[in-house]
């Protein structure tokens, strides 16, 4: 999903057909909701729109809006989701949410990881709640993909691709239980359940890896000139698979570190 500084660097054709492992997460999360069908639902995050539209159609009484910072990502959505009449997207940056009390409810899966300034979210999750309304949150957590961080880290500083990272800044932010403990209470929102999650990623075979490094590391590799990307994605696909083998059925494993993050508005 397209936030942070990230906005419109995201390729969003590239990212529907990539995304598959962070739609079954999200159904997952979606399940957690234990939604009543009449809930103002705010997706943070929604790039394309697909999971903004699951949540959609289970509040026959209610309505979701989902917003983003990539206006491909937004243009996306209303076109495959155009006929939903409870449905709407919007381009909006999660750091400056500019709505007051319209909602009983906010979710974001797998994208407050791109976005450093998590106080400032809460903030805005804080003034766009009703009272009592809830908030549901799963992003990048401490110790996220450090396997592949490793992978990556040890191929962009080798010999032929050091040159192109000396003032690269590492681009996710992935942050623990205690500092949602610290910045909830300050966003007037009471800490319920705040939780890492051990998870498998799972990929068919290097082309489904390549897939999702492709459209969710792309920081890295618009680093280097277009007419090499290939080259750089296809060494850290190889350097971590020789770090951590397919399985037998073909599968690419990585593993994965979520933050879970429940809480109400006092």
């Amino acid at each position: 999903m397209g936030q942070g500084n990230q906005g419109d660097r995201w390729d969003a054709g590239d990212y529907e057909q990539s995304s598959s492992a962070q739609l079954v997460w999200a159904r997952e999360l979606i399940a957690k909701l234990n939604l009543q069908g009449d809930e103002c639902v705010l997706d943070l995050g929604c790039g394309d729109g697909k999971i903004t539209a699951e949540i959609a159609k289970l509040l026959p009484k209610g309505s979701a809006v989902g917003i983003d910072s990539s206006q491909a990502m937004i243009e996306l959505a209303q076109t495959r989701h155009a006929t939903q009449r409870n449905l709407k997207f919007l381009r909006l940056d999660a750091c400056h949410l500019n709505f007051s009390g319209e909602f009983t409810l906010i979710f974001s899966n797998a994208v407050l990881h791109w976005i450093e300034d998590h106080p400032a979210v809460l903030q805005g999750i804080g003034r766009s709640l009703r009272p009592g309304g809830k908030i549901l949150l799963q992003m990048g957590g401490l110790g996220n993909a450090a396997d592949m961080i490793d992978a990556v880290e040890t191929v962009t500083q080798t010999h032929s691709w050091q040159r192109y990272f000396t003032n690269f800044t590492f681009p996710y932010h992935f942050y623990s239980p205690q500092d949602y403990e610290q910045w909830l209470p300050a966003a007037g929102l009471k800490p319920q359940r705040l939780e890492l999650i051990p998870k498998d990623m799972t990929h068919a075979g290097k082309a489904g890896l390549a897939g999702w490094l492709r459209t969710t590391w792309f920081p890295y590799l618009q680093q280097v000139p277009e007419s090499q990307r290939d080259r750089l994605l296809a060494e850290i696909v190889d350097c971590y698979l020789d770090r951590h083998p397919m399985t037998a059925d073909g599968k690419t494993h990585v593993r994965m570190v979520r933050l879970e993050v429940e809480a109400a508005k006092n």
